[in-house]
């Protein structure tokens, strides 16, 4: 059953005419950043569904606010677990068979919670989903990765990371109106539609461009399928202060996201007085000023920070703290000024939110981009202690001042992680360790 996960194999070169080559190279890059970002927002789906079915399934089973939290804490940290070692796993798999595997794995869990009544059952089903969760990332690092080269890579892998808003925006809007007719909905529908993205990738996806007669892309060292991992490999993201500090800070920056992914809608109605299907849109519009950070932040990375994203992070997290501190202070009960102000924390949490996964990529090198994209998850994920569990029990004891209060200091915690960052190169290419089995011609020079 395991071959079914094998990289699929390199074939005969099919064209070496350059023009036609780069045609087919335009053509499948096209075709693999519109079916990975459909596939991860499908994952969205089956993942960010919880949060619109929160206030009824607490009312419908006498579940409070810090057990709901545990929930999601528990969720996020074996995500974060399992994001790292499917990461080590997807380096070496078949990510077309790979991430259409856990979509429909997480897509049968939400079937089983949303017909499950028992605390204890619902807690293990949404940790299993937790699991299988980390199976859609990892193969959308090893595509990226092999299909765009690093000078485009920040540009293109934030244009990708648009499925994150996309797929978390819309389910808040349809949960929102499905949560209003039953809690159960929310879980039920959104599963069948991710049964359906399932089969598209099936359909849709293709593995490295090897396995499609088609050179590696340039800019990288090359036979990159060859070989395995090895200490100075291993050394080149254990080893490397920046990807520490970069984890550090993406815990920061997850922490914010999902404290407004997994909360905003009960802030909303219960500080705020908002109407839960009125939130759900507001919701969806701090994820719609996300796409619009990210691709910004691509944008800048590339073209004005010469590939140097921790820096722009520095800038993104400080705006971020002062949209989250005047949401807190300002907004008062104001539906337009509480939707405005969380679109601009939105636009800067999710600038460092893509580019840290593009740098830690970058500094990797793509034969161990999942694996240091994983490492990072595990710090990214593990913030659900703070935005699930913590935020929960904070809330509950001592209201929505003190949970606004620490998400500023967040912000600033975040800020200064990144600040320390700020040397770090734009690429490890250059210093990438030969495996003995790989040619070291192709290098990139070093920037």
């Amino acid at each position: 059953m395991l071959r079914v996960f094998a990289p699929a194999p390199a074939v005969e070169v099919i064209e070496r005419e350059p023009a036609a080559v780069k045609a087919l190279y335009r053509y499948w890059q096209r075709r693999i950043l519109f079916s990975t970002i459909v596939g991860y927002a499908m994952f969205y789906f089956v993942r960010k569904n919880l949060s619109l079915a929160m206030p009824g399934l607490g009312q419908d089973l006498g579940i409070g606010k810090a057990d709901l939290g545990l929930f999601l804490t528990l969720h996020g940290l074996l995500y974060g677990v399992s994001k790292f070692a499917n990461g080590v796993l997807g380096d070496h798999a078949n990510a077309r068979t790979f991430m259409a595997a856990g979509l429909l794995l997480s897509a049968l869990v939400n079937v089983c919670f949303g017909l499950s009544s028992a605390v204890l059952t619902l807690g293990l089903w949404w940790m299993l989903n937790g699991w299988v969760q980390g199976m859609g990332f990892p193969p959308c690092a090893r595509l990226m990765t092999h299909w765009f080269p690093p000078k485009k890579l920040a540009t293109n892998f934030c244009i990708w990371n648009t499925s994150h808003s996309i797929g978390a925006g819309l389910v808040v809007v349809l949960c929102g109106y499905l949560a209003e007719y039953h809690w159960r909905l929310c879980f039920l529908g959104p599963a069948g539609l991710a049964i359906l993205g399932s089969v598209f990738l099936l359909v849709s996806l293709r593995d490295t461009p090897p396995s499609l007669g088609l050179p590696e892309v340039e800019g990288t060292e090359q036979g990159a399928n060859a070989g395995g991992f090895s200490s100075a490999l291993l050394q080149q993201v254990f080893g490397n202060p920046y990807i520490w500090l970069l984890a550090l800070g993406s815990f920061c920056v997850y922490s914010l996201r999902y404290a407004v992914l997994d909360w905003g809608p009960t802030c909303l109605t219960e500080m705020k007085q908002i109407r839960l299907s009125h939130s759900g849109w507001m919701v969806a519009g701090f994820e719609l000023a996300g796409v619009a950070g990210m691709l910004i932040s691509g944008w800048l990375t590339d073209r004005v920070f010469g590939g140097r994203g921790a820096r722009l992070c520095v800038i993104f997290m400080v705006l971020a703290g002062v949209a989250i501190l005047l949401f807190w202070k300002l907004a008062s009960q104001s539906l337009w000024l509480n939707t405005m102000l969380l679109c601009l924390a939105g636009f800067f949490i999710y600038g460092p939110q893509a580019l840290v996964g593009i740098v830690v990529a970058n500094l990797a090198t793509k034969r161990l981009a999942a694996t240091a994209i994983g490492f990072t998850s595990i710090f990214s994920y593990a913030s659900t202690l703070l935005s699930g569990w913590g935020l929960g029990a904070l809330v509950q004891h001592h209201g929505w001042n003190a949970a606004l209060a620490g998400m500023t200091g967040m912000a600033a915690l975040g800020t200064v992680l990144f600040a320390l960052a700020w040397p770090a190169k734009a690429h490890g290419y250059a210093a990438a360790p030969a495996s003995p089995r790989l040619p070291s011609a192709g290098h990139a020079p070093a920037s």
